[in-house]
């Protein structure tokens, strides 16, 4: 009887162990069905987190981001390395030519570019339009110059050079940082220029992603640089207050960059390129996913268009909790239709 129950065992576990074997492709196919590669910008990479986080846990399909900066994104969009990119600079028609079947730009997200600085003393500071293009194009080149003691009566300015902190890689945060900055400075457009890795001319220090300009700023001493807004506030550094197309002197925030963003209007392929704003904080942007109009696998299809969807859909109700504005819900539904279209979905 005993061996009886053995042999019965090992017929069971001989079994079992063959049908595994032989489901292992189907298994594998599965499992790489289950997997999405990305690649792209920081500027929403704690939006990002939350979204494929929860993302997987709702649908089991895990998604791998690697926030490598837009100028990365879109080259690997390009490369057709990754299942989808990330960039804050929308790609340019040259751009889109080079991959073959062309992208759709998902919009995804909106948020504010902060102008954060390190100044011990100094809790609140104001910068005009006339200032702090100038100090991003070396004309300003002291804390203590008049032009920014006369925007901040009764500050007590030290007497320190202005050591200015921009973005080591391509960056889509560059891009909207120096896009407004080109638009209310002919110099520093002239000087600089708009670009995710323009011509830096006051030898500045550098750091790779929101968080290397975050940590250059916290460390250095009358440092000042440019972060998404999320960074600036998980860091608790300062931001500036900047003046806006109206003239007032405005911080950024979730309320100030809705304010800044409510007048963008989208055309149908959703690339837009936000300047300035007479109302709220002007220096804000957008962030785009980048798909595929077609793919290989038809299970990496499928789950790029469950990915758009859950994004445009239950994902927007976490913008604005990690203090990024929302796309507007018929601004996503014509997203997810263009991608449901292109990709074979209903």
């Amino acid at each position: 009887m005993v061996f009886l129950v053995q042999a019965f065992r090992r017929t069971v576990a001989i079994s079992v162990t063959s049908a595994a074997i032989a489901l292992s492709p189907l298994l594998s196919v599965v499992a790489q069905a289950q997997a999405l590669s990305g690649a792209g910008a920081t500027f929403p990479a704690p939006l990002y987190e939350r979204y494929f986080s929860e993302f997987q846990d709702e649908t089991g399909i895990q998604v791998d981001y690697q926030a490598i900066g837009s100028g990365g994104g879109v080259r690997q969009v390009i490369a057709g390395t990754v299942d989808f990119g990330g960039s804050d600079a929308a790609m340019t028609d040259a751009q889109i030519e080079q991959v073959e079947g062309g992208v759709i730009l998902v919009p995804t997200a909106g948020g504010a570019v902060a102008v954060v600085y390190n100044l011990p003393g100094v809790s609140e500071l104001r910068l005009p339009r006339s200032v702090y293009p100038a100090i991003f194009a070396g004309q300003i080149t002291r804390w203590n110059d008049s032009r920014i003691a006369e925007a901040n009566p009764g500050v007590e300015l030290p007497d320190l050079p202005i050591r200015t902190v921009v973005r080591a890689d391509g960056s889509g945060t560059t891009f909207i940082f120096t896009n407004h900055l080109s638009a209310v400075d002919p110099y520093f457009r002239g000087r600089v220029g708009v670009g995710t890795a323009p011509r830096w001319t006051t030898n500045p220090i550098q750091g790779r992603g929101n968080p290397g300009v975050a940590a250059q700023v916290a460390r250095t001493e009358g440092a000042i640089g440019y972060v998404e807004y999320a960074y600036a506030k998980q860091n608790n550094l300062s931001a500036a207050l900047v003046e806006n197309g109206s003239g007032e002197f405005i911080a950024p925030s979730l309320e100030t960059t809705e304010q800044a963003l409510s007048s963008v209007e989208f055309p149908d392929n959703f690339r837009v390129f936000v300047e300035d704003s007479d109302e709220g904080y002007p220096i804000a942007g957008l962030t785009w996913m980048i798909v595929y109009r077609q793919y290989d696998n038809a299970e990496t299809a499928a789950s790029v268009r469950e990915l758009v969807e859950w994004v445009l859909t239950d994902g927007q109700e976490i913008n604005n909790q990690l203090d990024y504005t929302r796309i507007p819900t018929e601004v996503a539904q014509e997203a997810i239709s263009q991608v449901n279209d292109a990709l074979g979905g209903n």
